[in-house]
C-alpha cells in the first residue's frame, strides 16, 4: 500500500467515525447537560465533549495503533501545550460550539484533522444538527457534502462580510485591541459575523459564504481542519500579522485569498497603532 493508498484509507475510517460520533450531538442537543468550566468562566466543558472524543481516540487507536492523538478535553485536562511531532497525529475537537450546543444553537461541530510529517493531510468538519459535512485531503480539494467548494472571488475588503470572535475581550488584556479592529472592521466591510465556532466558520470561509475570518486565543484543535479545507477551497490561512500560522498557537487570519488577507494585516496592524497611541495617552 503507498501513501496515497494509506491516506484514502484513513479518510474513509474517519469519515465513518465522525458521521457516527454526530448521532450523540443530534441526540443530545435538546437534553439536559452536565456542564463544568474549564479554567475560565466561559470556556465550557460537558460530558458529550468527553464522550466523542474518547470514543475517537479508542477506535482510531483500535485501528492504527502507531498514531498520536492531540484531542481538546485531554490536552485540557494536562494543562499543557500539545506537542507535534512527524508521526501521524489525529487532532480532534470533539465539540466545537460547546457554548452554542449548551444553549442549542444549531452551529456546532465536530472537527478532526490527520497530520503527518507536520503536514495536514485529512481535514473534516461535521455540523450534523444542519447536515453540512465539510472535507479535505491535501491537494484533492474541498467538498460540502460531497460537492465540491471555492472561496469567494471578492478582491476589495470594503466589498466583504468577515467573521470575527469578540469572546476573548472578555480578558481584559485583549479588550481594547480587539474592540478597536472590531470597530474597523465595521467601518471598513459590508459587515462582521460572529458565530461561536472557529472550525465551522472557517468552512463558511472555503464555501464562498464570507469573505475572512479573524480569531485569537484558540487552539490547533479549533483550526486543524479548517485550515486544510480553506486551502483545498482556493484560500489562505495565516498569521495575524501576515507571517506562516504557528499551528500550536493559532492567532488566525484566514481569508478566501491573499489580496483580502494582506489588506486585514494592514488594517489590524492600524488598529493596534492606534490601541497603543491611546494607551500611551
Amino acid at each position: 500500500m503507498n501513501v496515497t493508498d494509506d491516506i484514502e484509507e484513513y479518510y474513509k475510517a474517519a469519515e465513518g467515525l465522525v458521521l457516527t460520533a454526530g448521532k450523540i450531538i443530534e441526540g443530545a442537543i435538546n437534553l439536559n447537560k452536565n456542564i463544568k468550566i474549564k479554567g475560565i468562566e466561559w470556556d465550557l466543558v460537558t460530558e458529550y465533549d468527553r464522550r466523542i472524543e474518547d470514543d475517537l481516540k479508542r477506535q482510531l487507536s483500535n485501528m492504527y495503533p502507531q498514531h498520536k492523538f492531540i484531542g481538546e478535553e485531554t490536552t485540557a485536562e494536562g494543562n499543557c501545550l500539545p506537542k507535534l511531532t512527524d508521526e501521524p497525529t489525529w487532532i480532534i475537537d470533539p465539540i466545537d460550539g460547546t457554548t452554542n450546543f449548551v444553549h442549542q444553537f444549531p452551529h456546532t461541530c465536530i472537527s478532526l484533522a490527520l497530520v503527518i510529517n507536520k503536514r495536514i493531510e485529512i481535514g473534516i468538519v461535521y455540523n450534523p444538527l444542519m447536515k453540512q459535512f465539510f472535507s479535505a485531503k491535501r491537494q484533492k480539494g474541498a467538498f460540502l457534502n460531497g460537492h465540491p467548494i471555492k472561496t469567494s472571488k471578492v478582491t476589495d475588503l470594503s466589498q466583504s462580510l468577515i467573521a470575527m470572535e469578540p469572546w476573548i475581550a472578555k480578558d481584559s488584556d485583549y479588550l481594547v485591541p480587539i474592540y478597536t479592529r472590531m470597530h474597523a472592521l465595521i467601518q471598513g466591510t459590508h459587515g462582521i459575523r460572529s458565530l461561536g465556532t472557529a472550525a465551522l466558520t472557517l468552512c463558511y470561509v472555503a464555501m464562498g459564504a464570507i469573505e475572512a475570518y479573524h480569531v485569537e486565543g484558540i487552539e490547533a484543535w479549533d483550526v486543524a481542519a479548517g485550515k486544510l479545507i480553506i486551502e483545498e477551497a482556493g484560500g489562505t490561512v495565516i498569521d495575524t500579522s501576515g507571517g506562516e500560522l504557528d499551528l500550536i498557537v493559532p492567532r488566525v487570519i484566514a481569508a478566501c485569498n491573499h489580496q483580502i488577507a494582506d489588506q486585514l494585516v494592514d488594517l489590524f496592524k492600524s488598529a493596534d497603532l492606534e490601541t497603543v497611541n491611546k494607551n500611551l495617552k
